[in-house]
């Protein structure tokens, strides 16, 4: 029997929690089949987490119905999404082939991130893209684009030191209308590896606690800094990441395991921390940088 997993119309951070919610009572091994034939939008993070899915599922390879909606498809086929895809899924329906690149607004289409050179050239291929974007659409400072460089260096360098396998990283800049109403640049990174709590759990000088779980990983990571690692300076990167957002008033989100923890500006209504959801394996996380208006 094949269970029936409806993805949103709209998919992102927030509404993949729906997906996860249908996943998560199945066992390991269920036959599934993602319907995407009715989502007509992704967020580098739905399309970065649908990937991250399919990662999960080993063997028990599921289907996906793509999208009906010829411009959706036309887009993820643009963002490698579908590249990818056919090598964890078992695609049914019409794909388009990729063509050229033509979407100004994905600077960094879907791109695995499983070794340092890989991160390396994620930066190097949007230098000069993110000139443009920060600086002239954004109307950011330019010292903006450094720190920009070094937040998407640094997010992806998390894929490295904690997952324990590869994962994705995707860049895009959009209108976003239906919260902000003004442009974001967007940078989402998932990968399916052992998420924070796991990760610390290996810390030489870790001492387990009544209240340690995925939220006290993620404070202790997020917010505290801690690391793994015993070297000075190490554990520090998301903490820059956390200095570049608050300074240019954008958002962090993080998640793993069965919850997310967020650093939210003044023009978001996110919850700054979410426990008990659906347990979802790796981390996730997506950095949100809005134009910035004239006082």
């Amino acid at each position: 029997m094949t269970t029936v997993i409806d993805i949103p119309h709209s998919l992102d951070e927030h509404s993949f929690e729906q997906v996860l919610e249908q996943v998560a009572p199945l066992p390991p091994d269920a036959k599934m089949l993602l319907d995407a034939r009715h989502t007509t939008w992704a967020s580098p993070y739905g399309l970065g987490a649908l990937l991250t899915l399919g990662q999960t599922r080993g063997e028990a390879r599921a289907t996906l119905a793509v999208p009906e909606n010829d411009d959706t498809t036309s887009y993820w086929a643009r963002a490698n999404f579908f590249h990818y895809a056919d090598e964890l899924f078992d695609l049914k329906g019409v794909v388009p082939k990729r063509g050229a690149r033509g979407d100004s607004q994905v600077l960094l289409e879907l791109t695995p991130i499983a070794k340092s050179e890989d991160v390396h050239g994620a930066v190097d291929r949007i230098q000069e893209r993110t000139q443009q974007i920060i600086g002239k659409e954004l109307g950011l400072d330019p010292k903006a684009i450094v720190g920009f460089a070094m937040t998407l260096s640094e997010v992806c360098q998390n894929i490295l030191e904690h997952a324990g396998r590869g994962g994705w990283v995707m860049v895009q800049t959009y209108n976003w209308t239906k919260r902000l109403g003004r442009r974001v640049v967007v940078i989402a990174v998932c990968d399916a590896g052992v998420g924070f709590r796991s990760s610390l759990e290996t810390a030489g000088n870790h001492v387990p606690s009544d209240r340690w779980d995925d939220a006290a990983a993620l404070e202790a990571a997020v917010i505290r800094g801690v690391s793994r690692f015993r070297d000075p300076g190490r554990g520090q990167g998301l903490a820059g990441v956390r200095k570049y957002i608050g300074r240019w008033g954008g958002k962090l989100s993080v998640r793993s395991g069965t919850s997310r923890i967020a650093i939210v500006p003044d023009w978001d209504d996110d919850l700054p921390l979410e426990e008990n959801l659906p347990n979802f394996p790796g981390a996730q996380i997506q950095v949100t940088i809005p134009e910035r208006v004239a006082r």
